[in-house]
């Protein structure tokens, strides 16, 4: 699994930086990698099988990547009791 998971990854991400990005889109997929590598890693250390372990790689990418989009507008996300949420200030 992590080897098919890692090379398109890695093929790919060239491809994707070499693109026109806003400073948002750059700090989202630099968040985003951060966050996946840390889910990668914590997964491999507790012994996740493979389906676990991508689980927590996707997991991981997805808050980086709410993180550093959040810092930036200074925004945050919370529940509204009704299975919903509203934006504001953090």
């Amino acid at each position: 699994m992590t080897k098919h998971f890692i090379k398109p990854t890695l093929l790919a991400l060239p491809l994707v930086l070499a693109g026109c990005l806003t400073d948002t889109e750059e700090r989202t997929l630099g968040g985003g990698a951060i966050g996946a590598g840390t889910g990668f890693i914590a997964g491999t250390i507790l012994g996740f099988g493979d389906g676990w372990l991508a689980v927590s790689t996707l997991a991981g990418a997805a808050a980086g990547a709410l993180i550093a989009r959040n810092s930036q507008t200074n925004e945050c996300a919370y529940a509204d009791g009704r299975g919903g949420y509203t934006t504001g200030a953090c």
